[in-house]
């Protein structure tokens, strides 16, 4: 069946290593975001290029909600590509950041990714699109694993507070479920840590620790 919109692949002329996808996902309030500040620290302090996708900036832009959208483009275009948080809307999310991230490690940087990503079918799709332009090792899965309690006990933005209140719907952990991963590259015992072990743990998986004498790892 021939494609009705003539879309063809470029392939291009210049020819880069590429990069790793570090998918960053748990609860909100796992401490996602802040560990992967903290690798990127680490690996700009070596000189490796990085960059870090944060789920919440990401909606901002890219993945905004139709509220967002509404008063720019009107209702219509913002009821069709905004983003809510239902599941529908959340496998939208994640593949639309699944295909920006694979374009950074395209480009040779360590994209750090830090979104909840519940599903694990999401996840493993984002996996096959990032490997099936690569190869397998180019998708790192962390799976920040926090207890919900500490992460309630956190509750930075006050969503498990309005989640158990019944003011805020679809909320992961409360009620819509997460789904751990089943075999993750990297399992952070994340409420037993503190932030700089953690960081350091996913560098060191990475290979990029800084040996001694201040030089990067292998």
């Amino acid at each position: 069946m021939t494609d009705p919109t003539l879309v063809v692949w470029h392939d291009h002329s210049v020819a880069r290593p590429r990069g790793k996808v570090v998918w960053l996902t748990g609860l909100s309030g796992s401490g996602k975001s802040t560990i992967a500040n903290a690798v990127d620290v680490l690996l700009n302090q070596q000189g490796v290029p990085s960059y870090l996708l944060d789920g919440d900036n990401v909606r901002h832009g890219l993945n905004a909600s139709p509220e967002r959208l509404a008063p720019i483009h009107g209702e219509a275009f913002a009821r069709r590509f905004g983003l809510g948080f239902g599941d529908e809307d959340r496998e939208e999310n994640i593949r639309r950041i699944a295909a920006v991230a694979e374009l950074f490690c395209s480009a040779g940087l360590i994209v750090l990714t830090a979104f909840v990503s519940p599903f694990r079918r999401d996840r493993e799709l984002a996996r096959r699109y990032v490997e099936s332009q690569g190869g397998p090792g180019d998708f790192v899965e962390v799976f920040v694993d926090t207890p919900l309690e500490v992460c309630e006990r956190r509750d930075p933005k006050g969503l498990y507070q309005k989640a158990r209140a019944g003011t805020l719907r679809n909320f992961t952990g409360i009620d819509s479920p997460y789904e751990p991963p089943a075999a993750p590259e990297l399992h952070l015992a994340a409420g037993e840590r503190s932030v700089a072990q953690l960081a350091g743990e996913v560098v060191d998986f990475l290979g990029f620790r800084s040996e001694p004498d201040g030089k990067p790892g292998s």
